[in-house]
Formats: C-alpha cells, structure tokens, sequence
C-alpha cells in the first residue's frame, strides 16, 4: 500500500473468546510491518486487545500482547492432550482471566449481580492493571472505543476515550459474555458483552469520524460467513457460531458502504439540488458526512480448521493459541504481500474493500459514489 501521512489507521477487532488469539499475532504481525493504528475499537475478547495495544507504547505492544497471551493459555504436559483444552477451560477457567465461582453458582439463591455468573473475572482485572497503563489509554495519542450492553436497558453503550475516562471495568463489561461471566457495573448500571448485540465496532469508528481524512481499517475477524456445511452434530455449534456473528458483521459492513456510497453520490451532486433540499435534516449530514472521506476497510478473518468444534472459542490451550497467533501473523503477511493491496493508493476516492477469501486471493470493491 502507497504510504501517506495524511491516512488515519484504525484495528477493529471483533470477540470471539479464545479465538483473540489471531488479532494478537495479526496486530504483532502489522507492528513488525510498521502499521500502527491510530484509533483501536473492539468488542469482548477484541476489546481486551484492543486496550492491550492502546495502553502501551508502541515498542511494548507486541510484548504484553505475547504476555497475556500466554499467561491465560494452559500448556498440558502430556502429549496427545491438547484437544482436552475446552475441557480444561471449563473445568479450571483459563489463568488471569476466569475461575469457576466456589460454591458454584447454580447451587447459590439469587444474590448481588457481581456474583450471577458460572466464573468469576477478578483475575482478568489484576491482569489488565497490570498489563495496561490505563493513564496513556486516555491521554496517550491512540483512540480507543469498546461496547456493551445496558443489562437493564438492553441497550448497546459505547465507552468511548474520546467522551470518558476508561479503565478497567469497562473492558470487563465489554467481554461479560452471560451466563459464563458475570455483568460489570458501571455508574450504578451493570454490562454485558457487547456481542451479544453487535459484534464488530466498525460503523461506530466510520461514522464519528471528526474530519474527511483517508482512513485505513484493518478489520480482524473471528468468525467466516463462508464454511462447509456440517456433517456430524459435533461440528454443528461451530458452524453455527460463524454464521451468527459472521452474518452480524457483514450487514454492517454492507451498511457503512451503503451510507458511504450515498454520502459521496450527494456530494457529488450537491451543485444541483435545491437549496431546500440540502437543507433538509435527512440530507444535510450526509452532504458534510466525515465518512464520505476516501476509505479502505481491509477484511482479516480467521478461517476455521474442519477439526475446529464448537469449543474452538473457548479453547484455552496453549497449543490452540499458537495455532491462531500464527494464522494471524500469516494472513497479514500474505496479505501485505499481494499485489492488489501493494498497489491500492488509500487516499483514493471512494471506499475500496479488500477480502481476504478463500484461495488466498484479495478481492477489491470501488465504492466511489458516481
């Protein structure tokens, strides 16, 4: 990709549990490249990443990526039982993220939110205080936005540091996936996951942009639309959960190239409208729309393995997390490398999106509003 300074670079990384483990190693793989994100947005496990890389300086990400990493992955000392890692999981917690609640929590008559949960996520704040300086997240020069969902409400809440201080309650309540993880209470209100209604941040990152500078989006993945489907019970739940949130982060993608491609066309055509016209309140944001600038949303996402099962997102083992830290390194290699994507000018006009599908091959889409 041509370089230009005046393009913004932003990682938007999608949860999927255990599965984090690729936006770690692409995220390692993009900053051994030279490509730092100037704005980082993320949902559960993609949340905790995506502090993992705003609360520290460049030259200690890959660092403390590794660190938690490893610290909350399992290595079996047997041979042969690495495929006992979901197991293991659910049985022990994953070290510096979960541990089962004691007593259990079925057991347990209805008590205090903090406790309605199967595991108990005090271990995953220690990590974060310790592996996050929470101080250079909210005044440092990277933006970093999360979601959550209002347990109350039911309604899905940006914590933004742009709008807030954030510390380490909110990425917790960004990955209180239910029933496993209890909700996070905030300011008198208590959280959920937010995948539980959007898995992937990317219309918040598009849609508040302050101004119409060429953005660059890495967007990283969890989960593929595209996959075969299932011949045994077993690999029923795996598909399932790729469809499910796949499908989530698809219609908003489709949607922010919708709004763009209409923001650009008025622009375009902004000369010829009645005046009345652009000054009507549907019209007239999308005429000055920030998100009109030149866009480049590069997809990166973890194709699962035929042996993968539905445990595949809260597989813990160590085995497990190099495989997907390696994928994620590798894609962003091949993808760096094509020559598609070696050749793509981002301050072009429009919104150029490139997918890394199956066969390797990068496919690029103009969407430049004429």
């Amino acid at each position: 990709m041509r370089p230009d300074r005046s393009c913004r670079t932003a990682f938007v990384l999608q949860g999927g549990g255990a599965l984090g483990a690729y936006q770690a190693g692409a995220a390692c793989a993009l900053e051994a490249s030279g490509v730092r994100p100037d704005i980082v947005a993320g949902i559960s496990i993609g949340a905790i990443n995506a502090a993992l890389i705003a609360g520290n300086p460049p030259e200690r990400r890959v660092e403390r990526l590794a660190t938690f990493w490893r610290r909350v992955t399992s290595a079996s000392a047997l041979p042969g039982m690495e495929a006992f890692g979901p197991q293991v999981a659910l049985a022990a917690g994953a070290p510096g993220f979960f541990t089962p609640r004691i007593p259990p929590a079925a057991l347990m008559p209805p008590s205090d939110p903090a406790r309605v949960g199967f595991y108990d996520t005090d271990p995953l704040r220690a990590t974060l205080a310790e592996l996050v300086d929470f101080d250079l997240l909210n005044d440092g020069p990277v933006w970093l936005v999360v979601g959550a969902v209002n347990v109350g409400t039911g309604n899905f809440v940006w914590f933004d540091s742009a709008e807030r201080r954030i510390g380490p309650e909110h990425i917790m309540a960004s990955g209180a996936l239910p029933p496993g993880f209890p909700p996070v209470e905030i300011d008198g209100a208590w959280f959920w996951d937010g995948g539980l209604m959007s898995n992937t941040p990317l219309a918040r990152v598009v849609e508040t942009r302050a101004d119409h500078q060429p953005l660059v989006i890495w967007q990283v993945d969890l989960f593929s639309a595209r996959g075969p489907v299932p011949h045994s019970v077993w690999t029923v739940e795996a598909r399932e959960k790729d469809i499910r949130y796949s499908s989530r982060t698809r219609a908003i993608t489709d949607r922010t190239r919708q709004m763009h491609d209409l923001a650009c066309a008025l622009h375009a055509h902004a000369d010829a409208l009645p005046e009345a016209l652009k000054a009507h309140p549907a019209v007239a944001p999308l005429l000055d729309s920030p998100a009109r600038g030149p866009l480049t949303l590069i997809h990166l996402i973890y194709r699962a393995k035929p042996y993968e099962t539905g445990a595949k997102d809260y597989d813990f083992s160590r085995f497990a997390m190099t495989r997907h830290w390696r994928a994620g390194e590798a894609d962003v290699a091949r993808c760096l490398a094509h020559p598609l994507l070696a050749e793509h000018d981002p301050t072009a006009r429009g919104m150029h999106v490139f997918d890394l599908a199956d066969g390797q091959h990068l496919k690029e889409t103009p969407h430049d509003g004429r």
